[in-house]
């Protein structure tokens, strides 16, 4: 027993000793450039960032759907399973700092064992638990668990990323489906009213009032009606289908809910200060992430041009007799080995400066994760502000090319001008409907892209609870 404890006290000694020594750079946070502030943004600080911002627009579906993708959506559970295997990565990485502890147990009969030969056959019976320790001197086993650590919080802001992917692509692709269903019901309304006028023309042609052109322009306005009609429910069908598919759900019809022009715009959000943003976008903490589980590598490298040092220990009983196995004295012993390398060609010397280069290149990487952070803020403040105005200026128009379409036709059922008036009016009054309904859900996706760009605020009822309670 006196042994065992003797034992037990040099692999602590050692574990305490050999704990401080670790080769490799220390991680230092690369220095970013952020501006002082955006240059479409509000002066105001960011107060309303840390919200459920899809719920701003006060459309229920929307919310159902965004929910059902968060627990149905085939890459955000992948994203989760990959958090899981980061997860178990880093326990067995781990594992590799510690001794390992195991058994063995054997029984022979012959006339030779251990090298040597005896005059007649005789038992051998053992059983001994073993122990094999490769100290970690130089830190090879801590940097490897260092990465893999890093490689777990990787995976936990992937998964965040995935899931803010999610909601802003759910989001967008249900306002776009509301705008073919918007341009569609405006084709199908365009068509009636072009069959209406082209029975009129018709009777008017049979009577000989008109001439033949005013009939054949408005057969061609029809048919360029009628002809939107399967374009637009085409697009609807093949919208539901890639919103079903971020749903997690086979190809169906999709039930929507208000109008797209009756969808209200969120309030205005300012975008804060830029350099929160270093601090907020998944995409930013993973690549940092993957940035320092990238320099712990060059730790392991430059640990593997060093010797290691290994312990091993046997404590057990050993008898020619199985029947005085256990009333024996304890077999022990304690062996240690170093093993290094002398000329390898420059193999590990390369190792670590092919780890150095991982190391410049992820640094390089988060850069431009950081550079294209700020450039898609800037690019989705711009886009609201400009949209807005676009908008504004789309309704304008429509208001005057309705208005204008119905004093043609007045003026031609007067006989004050002549067809030709009716159908600019016409083509011009379809086009800007058109027209209203596009620039309207570029106006709300650019919310959309906005909040994607600032990290997505909260995503569900326990986050927002635990940053409450902070």
């Amino acid at each position: 027993m006196r042994t065992y404890k003797s034992i037990i006290t040099i692999l602590i000694f050692l574990v305490l000793f050999f704990s401080g020594c670790m080769v490799g750079p220390r991680y230092q946070k690369p220095e970013t450039y952020s501006p002082e502030a955006y240059r479409f943004g509000e002066a105001n600080p960011d107060s309303a960032y840390n919200i459920r911002w899809w719920e701003l627009f006060n459309d229920p579906v929307l919310d159902t759907l965004i929910t059902t993708a968060l627990e149905n959506n085939t890459d955000v559970r992948i994203a989760v399973s990959r958090v899981e295997q980061a997860r178990a990565s880093l326990g067995y990485t781990k594992a590799d700092q510690f001794p390992k502890i195991g058994y063995e147990a054997g029984a022979s009969r012959g006339n030779f064992a251990g090298g040597q030969q005896f005059s007649s056959e005789t038992n051998a019976f053992y059983g001994v638990a073993n122990l094999q320790w490769e100290i970690d001197f130089w830190g090879k086993y801590r940097s490897a668990g260092n990465a893999a650590r890093a490689g777990l919080l990787a995976s936990e802001y992937a998964h965040r990323a995935v899931q803010v992917a999610i909601i802003s692509e759910v989001a967008n692709v249900y306002f776009q489906l509301l705008d073919y269903k918007e341009r569609l019901e405006i084709a199908k309304s365009t068509l009636l009213t072009r069959e209406g006028s082209l029975d009129i023309i018709r009777q008017r042609f049979n009577k000989g009032v008109v001439a033949e052109i005013d009939l054949n322009q408005a057969q061609i306005q029809r048919a360029i009606a009628a002809g939107a009609v399967p374009q637009y429910e085409r697009a609807v069908a093949q919208t539901e289908n890639t919103l079903q598919f971020l749903l997690g759900k086979n190809p169906g019809i999709i039930e929507t809910g208000a109008p797209l022009l009756s969808q209200e715009a969120p309030p205005e959000i300012p975008a804060g200060i830029p350099s929160t943003l270093l601090l907020r976008r998944p995409d930013i903490l993973q690549t940092e992430q993957t940035l320092i589980a990238q320099n712990a590598q060059v730790g392991v490298a430059q640990a593997m041009r060093f010797p290691s040092i290994s312990i091993t220990g046997l404590l057990g009983v050993a008898s020619n007799d199985l029947s005085t196995l256990t009333s024996g004295g304890a077999a022990w012993s304690v062996g240690g080995s170093l093993l290094g390398p002398i000329f390898n060609f420059g193999k590990n010397k390369r190792r670590v400066e092919l780890e150095m280069k991982r190391t410049e290149e992820a640094l390089i990487q988060y850069e431009a994760v950081v550079i294209q952070a700020f450039r898609e803020v800037e690019d989705a403040l711009i886009e609201i502000n400009t949209y807005r105005r676009q908008l504004e200026i789309k309704q304008q128009e429509f208001e005057a090319a309705y208005n204008a379409n119905t004093l043609s036709r007045d003026r031609y059922n007067g006989g004050v001008t002549s067809y030709l008036e009716v159908l600019e009016s016409e083509r011009t009054l379809f086009s800007v409907e058109l027209d209203l309904s596009q620039t309207r859900q570029q106006y709300l996706a650019s919310y959309i892209k906005l909040y994607n760009a600032l990290g997505g605020g909260w995503i569900s009822p326990e986050e927002e609870q635990q940053t409450i309670q902070k």
